[in-house]
């Protein structure tokens, strides 16, 4: 019994001296630790693209979506009945002013004009010895061979014939009007479309099926409508002088069109709140086609010294547009902007830049407010 107390008792102080020195072992290791963990590590810098706020010129535009239309659309008929006896045009085709579209058949009216040239040709000899006896008539009036009645009944003779002359004249051009006819020509400069009526084909006068239609497409026409809000700013500056229009039809690959505006309606669509619009263009290459919609732009002016940006710098928070901007100590400053307008790549900022500022173009969305920035090219 003594000799298991002495055991014990020997035991317990080697158990206190572990205890203490784990306990040592463990204080010193939870200072280190927590020294370590108050040391953090810097966020390493985001790589992004800039480009400096510059002035310069920006046009003032208004932007639509267009309808082209020609200049001019005639349809072509036939001003008398008859059978067509040629055909001048395919389909397609571009044709002058003047240029012989169809032909009818001419003889039932050249038989009639022949007929009326017979008439007056006997009507003016008639009228011509009518015009001699006349003559002797009043001769002999005068050297009292003849009644004053005999002498009126010739001139009597004579007026009537004149009148039967002049008759059979104007006839005779209603017959050769009748008969130009059957000669159809184009009556403008144009392209023609689908020719509706063939050889061979009866047509009536004025019927309601054309001979074909032509379009004059050089000039020819964009119309548009914009908000009426925008009226008296085009009226303005329309007083100034001829604003220059650009229209392109959708997924054209050829550079816009270069036109002017021509025409401003007068009256605004209540429906819409809109004001139609039309701007001519000489359309020489015939890149606008009638019926196509087409990209319009009008500029108005030219705002000179605008404070511009890349429109990719631009991005929308809570509060509106912002824009990340690099501070000289190469951070990231988060900066509410005003913008004016955007022009395609570029942003017209009217407040919360200065000239020369930094703004990031690419690389925004691994941005806080504060974060270093490493600049990279591109």
């Amino acid at each position: 019994m003594d000799s298991m107390n002495v055991r014990l008792l020997f035991l317990r102080p080697g158990l206190a001296g572990c205890a203490l020195v784990l306990g040592f072992l463990a204080g010193c290791s939870g200072e280190d630790g927590a020294k370590a963990s108050d040391k953090p590590k810097a966020a390493p810098a985001v790589p992004v693209t800039t480009a400096p706020v510059v002035r310069k010129s920006m046009p003032l535009k208004l932007e639509a979506i267009g309808n082209v239309e020609p200049s001019t659309t005639v349809t072509v008929k036939s001003r008398i009945d008859g059978q067509i006896t040629a055909v001048h045009l395919t389909d397609g085709r571009d044709v002058a002013k003047g240029d012989l579209l169809f032909e009818l058949d001419a003889r039932a009216l050249e038989a009639q004009v022949q007929q009326m040239q017979a008439a007056v040709q006997r009507d003016r000899a008639l009228v011509a010895n009518l015009e001699a006896k006349e003559k002797r008539y009043s001769e002999l009036l005068a050297q009292g061979f003849i009644s004053p009645d005999a002498y009126n009944q010739i001139k009597t003779d004579l007026d009537a014939g004149r009148a039967t002359a002049a008759a059979n004249e104007a006839m005779l051009q209603s017959a050769r009007v009748q008969l130009s006819y059957t000669r159809i020509y184009s009556p403008i400069t144009g392209r023609a479309g689908k020719v509706q009526m063939q050889l061979g084909n009866v047509v009536k006068g004025n019927d309601t099926t054309s001979l074909v239609t032509i379009n004059a497409i050089m000039p020819i026409y964009v119309s548009f409508a914009v908000p009426e809000q925008h009226l008296s700013k085009i009226r303005a500056f329309l007083a100034k002088g001829p604003l220059a229009v650009r229209a392109l039809p959708t997924g054209d690959p050829h550079p816009p069109s270069e036109g002017t505006l021509t025409f401003i309606d007068n009256a605004v669509d209540q429906q819409t709140g809109t004001i139609r619009l039309r701007a001519t263009f000489p359309n020489r290459d015939n890149v606008l086609w009638p019926g196509q919609f087409a990209n319009v732009t009008v500029t108005l002016d030219q705002q000179v010294n605008a404070m511009v940006v890349p429109a990719d710098a631009l991005q929308t928070g809570p509060k509106g547009p912002f824009v990340y901007v690099v501070k000289p100590d190469s951070s990231a400053e988060m900066r509410s902007v005003k913008v004016d307008r955007t022009d395609g790549a570029d942003a017209v900022i009217a407040e919360g830049l200065k000239d020369g500022e930094l703004v990031v173009t690419s690389g925004q969305i691994r941005l806080t407010p504060g974060a270093k920035v490493q600049l990279k090219s591109g």
